[in-house]
């Protein structure tokens, strides 16, 4: 029975409020409006300092605006600045009096989509914008089917530029009809929220709006404060990769012998039953220490170090798992990948794995199919995968991983591919069943 997370009994408030940091994304079609809504998110919110506001005003006169232009806030790069586009992915950071937030406002592009899933792929929230006098357009189905793939449990669409349509609640409900009808097909069971806004004028961002007396759905502010996210994480498969070991050289604990790491998975209690992998010899965590107390129980995404009953040789990359629930153990591994290179994959190519703590060589055994981002369509005759490509993989791992589903832990069902030679990241997996 895994304990209630919302419950102080079982978990500690300061692990509690540690957890109430909300990552989100933001996705949309060029000039959509998102960066002007990060913004207008920080600006209204009072989360600037004051010399970033002066930095901004002056770059707004200097461009001849009439008004502040909240998007300088989030395009940061000079190149976005000559452009007037976001090409690559900018975080910001704000925090109200409920939550702390990180923001990764990610290119519309279609050749950034790279930047899209790497921006995206921690997100506990997307917010997909839609241009309120275009509606539903190709880009929206493509940047939901990529929210859907990398499994981001809220989604909330913004409706903007609603005062160029003099805010009609007609235009409001069309879009989200349209949305509806392709969302319902690709992820069923996502809570799916919509709000009609002007990132322009700041209305429903922050502070409600009169201009929309017929909707009472709050602003984005208040659903970002108020989305639950503590069961995000898996809370059910115990999942410990151990990241290293530590034995002091200190004579008073010359007989200490912990394993940090973070859980990727689950609540360990002290006294659990686990099992270790690669081994698969049987232990009891005896301890579950902090860089403060000790505790009896630590959860996702918590950093501990786990003692355990039995001198086991573990190494870095291995898993401690619950005894009675063990994750897949496999070297045959099955992929949706994101290729994030300029040099293409192919069949047969041979890369470094890394998944969780551990890292392995393995061979692309077969690529099953390109999916088209435009029709979602798979392509499989295509043998080779280009910059930007999403392509359902098989690897062949030169040992095993232990994994499971990515629609299951986002941690333990996600990688990435390493070149070799190069030490580059060259693709993100999301393991499939």
């Amino acid at each position: 029975m895994v304990p209630d997370p919302h419950t102080e009994e079982t978990f500690s408030s300061k692990s509690y409020l540690e957890m109430e940091l909300l990552r989100f994304t933001t996705a949309g079609s060029v000039d959509d409006g998102k960066s002007t809504l990060i913004g207008r998110l920080l600006y209204d919110s009072k989360s600037l300092f004051q010399d970033q506001l002066e930095a901004v005003k002056r770059a707004s006169l200097k461009k001849g605006g009439e008004h502040i232009n909240l998007a300088l806030l989030t395009d940061g790069l000079r190149a976005e600045r000559e452009q007037g586009i976001t090409i690559d992915v900018a975080y910001r950071y704000f925090a109200t009096p409920r939550r702390k937030f990180i923001i990764a406002d990610t290119p519309g592009h279609i050749q950034y989509t790279r930047n899209m899933v790497t921006g995206a792929s921690t997100a506990n929230a997307a917010i997909i914008l839609i241009d309120a006098r275009n509606g539903v357009i190709e880009q929206t189905h493509r940047h939901a089917y990529i929210a859907s793939l990398l499994e981001i449990p809220h989604i909330i669409v913004c409706i903007n530029k609603m005062d160029l349509m003099d805010f009609h609640r007609d235009v409001f409900e069309k879009i989200r009809s349209d949305f509806q009808h392709f969302s319902d097909r690709i992820f069923p069971d996502k809570d799916v929220r919509f709000i009609p806004i002007s990132a322009l004028n700041g209305d429903n961002v922050v502070i409600p709006s009169e201009k929309t007396p017929w909707y009472d759905g709050g602003t984005l502010l208040q659903a970002l404060e108020n989305i639950p996210i503590l069961n995000d994480h898996n809370l059910v498969d115990g999942r410990f990769p151990v990241q290293y070991i530590i034995r002091p050289e200190s004579s008073e604990f010359h007989d200490f012998r912990g394993y940090a790491g973070r859980i990727s998975g689950g609540v360990f209690h002290k006294g659990d039953k686990v099992i270790v992998l690669p081994s698969h010899l049987s232990s009891e965590i005896t301890s579950i220490e902090t860089s403060a107390d000790p505790l009896e129980e630590a959860f996702t995404p918590m950093s501990v170090t786990l003692t355990l009953k039995d001198d086991i040789d573990i190494s870095r990359g291995d898993m401690i798992v619950k005894e009675d629930n063990v994750p897949a153990e496999s070297c045959d591994v099955r992929i949706m990948l994101c290729w994030l290179n300029k040099a293409p994959l192919n069949a047969n190519g041979r890369y470094l794995v890394r998944h969780t703590t551990r890292d392995v060589k393995c061979m692309i055994k077969n690529i099953q199919y390109v999916l088209n981002i435009n029709t979602l369509e798979k392509q499989t005759e295509i043998k080779s995968v280009a910059m930007n490509d999403i392509a359902c993989v098989e690897l062949l791992t030169t040992k095993p991983l232990f994994f499971d589903p990515y629609r299951k832990n986002r941690i333990t069902g996600s990688l990435i591919l390493i070149d070799e030679s190069t030490n580059e990241t060259v693709g993100a997996g999301m393991i499939q069943d």
